[in-house]
């Protein structure tokens, strides 16, 4: 959905990075990720988080890889050697990455690369994750919590939110972050039926059943 910055603890800067993923630079926005091997010469499918992939992903262009420890990619950088549409789905052509074994062994790799902070949010649906954090979160016209960090995955972003004493991952899609208002310091959310409901739900068993203090039984 977003562009995103690694800078600060927390689509669209995330100072913590999974176990067993490297950390991109501070100064660095994620722009992709390579999802799938297509065909025979080395080609991978992208799954973007640019709304430029045509400008991002021209020939020449390097990128810092996000991958495992264990990857030989670990710490690596590659560059684009050609960048097209086939069949609708946008597949790049790397370096050094000859045939379809080479490109099989950066399936699931995060791409970065480096951009100001001007430039990326100049691009619609791009967000540092400082400017998400502490963002209060609204579902309908209720608060509901608010954004404590970003957890960046290879499926999707998540929102991480506290609500009460509790953390609730909020997938950083449109469908349901319709909204970021960075100026008026909130996002609107539109969550599947039971995932706030659930937690005030358990929330109120957990007042339940606690004891009652300075009341005594009358007759």
């Amino acid at each position: 959905m977003a562009e995103t910055d690694p800078s600060a603890p927390a689509p669209h800067d995330s100072g913590s990075t999974r176990k067993g993923a490297s950390k991109p630079a501070k100064t660095q926005l994620r722009v992709g990720r390579l999802v799938k091997a297509h065909g025979l010469k080395g080609a991978l499918k992208l799954e973007l988080y640019t709304d430029d992939p045509d400008g991002r992903f021209v020939p020449g262009a390097a990128f810092t890889l996000q991958v495992p420890d264990t990857s030989p990619w670990h710490g690596k950088s590659v560059t684009v050697r050609e960048f097209k549409w086939m069949n609708s789905h946008p597949v790049v052509f790397l370096e050094d990455v000859e045939d379809r074994t080479a490109a099989e062994g950066l399936v699931r790799a995060i791409l970065w690369i480096d951009e100001d902070e001007e430039a990326a949010v100049a691009e619609e649906d791009a967000w540092y994750d400082h400017q998400l954090v502490g963002l209060e979160v609204i579902r309908g016209k209720e608060a509901v919590g608010r954004v404590i960090r970003v957890d960046h995955l290879p499926a999707q972003d998540l929102l991480i939110v506290r609500s009460g004493e509790r953390e609730i991952l909020v997938p950083f899609v449109k469908a349901i972050v319709p909204d970021v208002d960075v100026a008026a310091g909130r996002v609107v959310v539109t969550p599947p039926d039971g995932l706030f409901e659930d937690l005030a739900a358990d929330e109120e068993s957990e007042d339940e059943a606690l004891p009652s203090e300075g009341r005594t039984a009358e007759d």
